[in-house]
């Protein structure tokens, strides 16, 4: 099968796991906790297992490597990273934000099999709006099938921006100190959970920023193809190469991306950042406080 033609089966591969997302959506799901904090539904495994035997069925010699534990076949040239449902917690609370994202990375012969390749095709799926973001290396990003382009704003200050918290320790996260500073600095930004979501916002223009810590590869794989194929950059935040692996995630539109950057490492370089106290720290100081 030609290069071309793997976006368009990913459309209709994600097609078909949003229509089960819908599905559940609208009846309800279980839920359970896998670590502490971390909640899957059976949505989230059904709509894995879907997409692992629809893209195995049409690219057999094809590896796949899924959020909820499918792993095959991953020393294979062309590598699918999936994400079944990007919006777990959002979609088991009933907020609607939620999306499928399936990404494709080509990587060399005797590549290692923790060594990036160059991802050449991404969709993303939003089912309750029916918005397929799609792209491919070296043709651009769409949506519904029309081009899409970044954002023309100039300025942080005249930009809206998102970001994303982890689950887990987020009292000891840097990201409330970059949150504040740039909400002040902004004309706002957004938090909807999920990062999916955000990255195409990026792409299309909704956004005209995005950054992250603690992404993994089947969070950004495609979002980061239509960033590039829509006009924007995604970099770390230094500025320095994006890869799969990267424990940061810093896209924007282009215009903004100096000044961000510059506010980034200024935090970084000469701010005191401390962990913002737990709750029980938070309980013991204002008890020693009250003494």
């Amino acid at each position: 099968m030609k290069r071309f033609e793997f976006a368009h089966v990913a459309v209709g591969i994600a097609r078909q796991a949003g229509a089960l997302l819908r599905g559940f959506y609208e009846k309800g799901v279980a839920t359970e906790y896998k670590g502490d904090v971390d909640l899957v539904t059976e949505a989230d495994r059904a709509s894995e297992q879907l997409i692992r035997e629809r893209l195995t069925a049409a690219f057999p010699t094809h590896g796949i490597y899924g959020e909820e534990g499918t792993r095959e076949q991953l020393d294979s040239e062309y590598r699918w990273y999936v994400d079944p449902l990007d919006g777990t917690t959002n979609f088991a609370h009933g907020f609607p934000a939620f999306c499928v994202i399936l990404g494709l990375e080509r990587r060399a012969p005797r590549l290692a099999a923790d060594a990036d390749g160059e991802i050449v095709a991404g969709v993303i799926y939003d089912p309750l709006r029916d918005e397929m973001f799609s792209a491919e290396r070296g043709k651009g990003a769409f949506l519904n099938g029309k081009a899409i382009h970044v954002s023309k704003t100039k300025t942080l200050a005249e930009s809206l921006t998102a970001t994303g918290f982890p689950s887990r320790k987020r009292h000891s996260s840097p990201n409330i100190h970059l949150y504040q500073e740039i909400t002040l600095r902004s004309h706002g930004v957004r938090r909807a959970g999920s990062a999916g979501l955000d990255l195409a916002y990026v792409a299309c223009g909704r956004l005209d920023g995005f950054w992250e810590f603690h992404l993994n590869p089947w969070d950004t794989s495609a979002g980061v193809l239509l960033v590039e194929e829509a006009g924007g950059t995604i970099t770390h935040f230094d500025g320095g190469k994006f890869t799969l692996d990267s424990r940061e995630v810093f896209a924007t539109n282009g215009l903004i991306k100096a000044e961000m950057q510059h506010l980034f490492q200024e935090m970084f370089a000469g701010r005191e950042m401390a962990p913002i106290p737990t709750p029980a720290e938070f309980a013991a100081q204002r008890a020693a406080a009250e003494k």
